[in-house]
């Protein structure tokens, strides 16, 4: 039986006469998605499989969809007769111009087998046997030369049993080591220097092991981690051999991984006997090698030819790379991508030191994954987009360093001397590719991010789709009335209401709520009081150096206070210093900057009275409606009464008027309870409920508790600018538990409270309902009977209404929350984990834009 491996990437081109059972075999062994085959193309352009006067505009046409599945990175099946070169030489070409392995398949089948099968089927009855003799001999004709033209891999199966036996194994591609997730040490250019790098392997908790002469031939570190170099091990150094002693060594052990850069292609050449230029520290290495056995010599030149280009790791959420890789680039195979990854990519020009000058391609890197890369020395770590060199010039007297992945966190060493003075100055080196200076604006979002239908990819929901209209109007937005982007890092979600109620005289009741949780497979919730105000997200800085250092915002401010669209809170920044200035002070006497290591916090609140910010709305819509309602049925009311006195029958419609009246006075009460006169921060209160995120950590998965906590903290700081929150645990097995928290539910509605939000307890809690698995509601609020007046009008608890309002549908709001919500957390994820502002605001701008979807606001 013949095994056949066959890249997971590649473009596999099947070879064969017609009637040698290419289709069968593809459909046997390939997804039928896969498969492209001409006959089937033939169809599509011209209605007949068998009209070879549209083989051209066929084959044009499978051309283009393959190209789009190789782009797409899918394994792609070419089903043709290919006995001719001149098409498999544009096959070759498509997987080229992609970057992906081409493939032969050659089912060499008799000419009497293929003439039979032909004979047998109704749309090949009129093809001749002449014309499988000629596809026969173009076979035999090709079968020596297919590598030449450029295959990569060349299977040939000879006759029909050999072909039923065959099968395919899958072969993942050299650099393809996702299944490798770490933790990772990724460490920056070597060059020679072993002493330094022993050094950092020591910073780093790794334990060398030595030989008998006292040499590293080894380093393994106690909790597993894999150190991952970048290449350019070799040249300029002291000591190159050691160097390479030592990590072919960890290589051997598992303990480390190496990628190939330009220095140890150009030495292994040199060591081949070619014609290379001895410059840029060869010369030191070709003489430090020559003083070592031949046996050694031999061991390292294979293990540095064996180097590949680069590694794609932990599920494809990093790559690494000797001078850094386009994100098309990553995970392929060919000499295009090989060059990319050992020299980046050059603008043609030199500079005044004579080398070339590196075009910037960090500055335009939008992938998902983090590239690490060295190739050119930096005299500090620069973040640019999604990357990092980690080539800090320890060979010219700087610094050997690593990144702890996923931490991303730096560890560094100095270099012991200056081992190699360099051509161009390490200090200028920073500024002569541009790789890490022209960095993009923050404070401006880019047309290409945020236009058009937009999918983003978030950690607890996949994907989340933003349709192009939304897109739109949400740019709208951002772009004209947004706070300084550098601040808006995060939006809050949607809240959906609980289902609707039946019991006489509501729409919203907690029982609904608590019953959707326990459905879930949801043991706890925690009920907090909702306070009627605005959403508010808060971040504070410590001090403003704190706002430059991490936001990047140098005009003296120390955070921001902005609404659910992204909005600034106040019109007048004095006024959001000042509270910004009470936040401060109070998370400073409550301990939570030292206790969570941060110099910024960043809160989700309500900010009280809702007047503050809904005065316009109030003035222009509540008030408005609530006067007229009381005016004119006020009057309507004097003229039914005087109409009585005169013996009218008008008993029923006073009756009516008089409790429409009343409707009308309770909704002015209503909203009037949420409204008070404030001076500056006079009469302003805050009430957070979420302490989001501080530096390097996302702390929206934290549980309730927690979260509650440290906020009743904050109000004990400063009681007369905090409102406390209150709240109630609820074992969902309880119906004890359940009836007080209804109880003290009613009693807060009834002293004029919004109502309450329940939540599980434990964040990010998976349901085990009809979507087991998946997310459930992060919270559901029920408000309170007499609220629901603001928001259904006066008359909304008469029975009719009541009967039209529970036909309201909540799948939209409930399908625009949870999606909300998973961005949300996907903001703050990618804002800790320090990923570049344009990665933060993609997920931020989908919030926005999907806050512009027809779901009635009233719910």
């Amino acid at each position: 039986m013949a095994e056949l491996s066959v890249p997971v990437l590649s473009l596999v081109v099947l070879i064969g006469s017609s009637g040698s059972g290419k289709s069968t075999f593809a459909h046997k062994h390939f997804r039928s998605t896969a498969v492209l085959s001409s006959d089937a193309y033939r169809g599509l352009v011209s209605d007949n499989e068998a009209d070879q006067s549209v083989t051209a505009e066929a084959f044009e046409l499978l051309h283009h969809v393959a190209g789009v599945r190789l782009r797409r990175g899918l394994r792609t099946v070419i089903d043709a007769t290919n006995v001719q070169p001149k098409a498999r030489q544009a096959l070759v070409e498509l997987a080229r111009a992609h970057d992906v392995l081409p493939v032969a398949i050659v089912l060499d089948v008799p000419e009497a087998v293929c003439v039979q099968r032909n004979a047998l089927r109704v749309d090949r009855a009129d093809l001749g046997p002449h014309v499988v003799g000629r596809h026969q001999r173009d076979l035999r004709r090709s079968l020596k030369f297919l590598e030449r033209e450029g295959f990569r891999k060349v299977h040939v199966l000879k006759g029909v049993e050999e072909i039923e036996a065959a099968t395919i194994a899958d072969e993942r591609l050299w650099n393809d080591k996702t299944d490798l997730t770490g933790p990772f040490d990724v460490i920056g250019d070597v060059h020679g220097c072993r002493s330094e790098l022993e050094t950092l392997l020591g910073e780093l908790g790794y334990v060398i092991a030595r030989d008998t002469e006292g040499r590293a031939v080894d380093a393994r570190h106690p909790e597993g981690r894999t150190a991952v170099f970048v290449g350019d091990l070799v040249d300029r150094g002291p000591d190159t051999p050691g160097v390479l002693r030592l990590v072919m060594g960890m290589a051997a052990s598992g303990n480390a991984l190496c990628i190939t850069g330009n220095h140890e292609f150009k030495l292994v050449r040199a060591l081949d006997g070619r014609r290379v230029t001895v410059a840029h520290g060869l010369a030191e290495s070709l003489a430090q090698l020559e003083a070592e056995d031949a046996e050694f010599r031999k061991t390292a030149q294979e293990f540095m030819r064996g180097l590949v280009s680069h590694y794609v790791l932990d599920g494809g959420k990093l790559v690494v790379a000797h001078a850094g890789l386009k994100e098309e680039y990553q995970g392929r195979t060919s000499g295009r991508v090989r060059e990319f990854a050992m020299y980046g990519e050059s603008t043609g020009e030199t500079d005044e030191y004579g080398l070339p000058v590196r075009y910037p391609w960090a500055n335009n890197y939008r992938g998902k994954a983090l590239v690490l890369y060295g190739h050119t020395p930096m005299t500090e770590l620069v973040w640019v987009n999604n990357t990092l060199c980690l080539d800090t010039g320890a060979v010219f007297g700087g610094r050997l360093t690593a990144l702890r992945y996923p931490e991303r966190e730096p560890v560094s060493v100095p270099a012991e001397q200056v081992w190699f003075e360099p051509v161009r100055p390490l200090a200028a080196a920073t500024f002569a590719t541009g790789e890490a200076v022209v960095q993009r604006d923050p404070g401006v979002l880019d047309l290409d991010d945020v236009l058009g239908r937009r999918v983003v990819e978030t950690r607890h929901l996949g994907r989340v789709t933003v349709q192009e209209d939304a897109a739109s109007a949400a740019l709208e937005v951002m772009s004209r009335f947004a706070v300084d982007p550098r601040w808006l890092v995060y939006l809050p979600p949607t809240m959906s209401p609980c289902a609707t109620s039946t019991l006489d005289g509501y729409l919203e009741h907690p029982a609904q709520a608590f019953e959707y949780y326990r459905s879930e497979g949801v043991d706890t919730v925690v009920c907090e009081e909702k306070h009627m105000g605005s959403r508010a997200v808060v971040v504070v800085s410590r001090s403003a150096q704190a706002a430059r250092d991490r936001f990047g915002v140098e005009d003296g401010s120390t955070g921001a206070v902005y609404t659910r669209t992204g909005r600034p809170f106040f019109d007048d920044p004095a006024r959001a210093e000042s509270l910004l200035a009470r936040v401060r002070t109070a998370a400073e006497t409550a301990g939570l900057f030292e206790e969570l290591g941060t110099d910024w916090l960043l809160l989700d609140t309500e900010l009280l009275p809702w007047s503050a910010k809904a005065l316009g709305l109030l003035r222009n819509q509540y008030a408005a409606v609530g006067a007229a309602a009381r005016a004119s049925l006020g009057r309507a009311a004097e003229v039914l009464a005087a109409a009585i006195e005169r013996g009218l029958d008008a008993g029923d419609l006073a009756a009516r008027t008089g409790a429409r009246r009343a409707d009308a006075g309770a909704f002015t009460a209503a909203y009037g309870r949420y409204c008070w006169p404030t001076d500056g921060l006079d009469g302003v209160r805050l009430a957070p409920f979420q302490l989001l995120a501080a530096s390097g950590a996302n702390y929206a998965g934290r549980d309730h508790n927690w979260h509650l906590e440290r906020i009743d903290r904050l109000v004990a700081a400063d009681p007369e600018f905090f409102t406390p929150t209150g709240r109630r645990l609820v074992d969902l097995a309880s119906p004890e538990a359940e009836a007080a928290a209804t109880a003290w539910w009613t009693e807060l509605t009834a002293a004029g409270g919004e109502g309450m939000v329940v939540k599980p307890l434990g964040s990010l809690v998976a349901g085990t309902g009809t979507r087991s698995g998946r997310p459930v509601q992060p919270g559901v609020k029920c408000r309170g009977p007499e609220y629901l007046r603001i928001i259904y009008g006066p008359e909304y608890r008469r029975p009719d209404q009541l009967h039209r309002l529970r036909s309201r549908g909540l799948g939209g709001k409930r399908s625009m929350a949870l999606r909300e919500y998973a961005l949300g957390l996907e903001a703050l994820d990618r804002f800790v984990a320090r990923e570049p502002l344009w990665r933060v605001h993609e997920a931020v701008f989908a919030i926005l834009a999907l806050e512009t979807e027809p779901v009635d606001p009233r719910l």
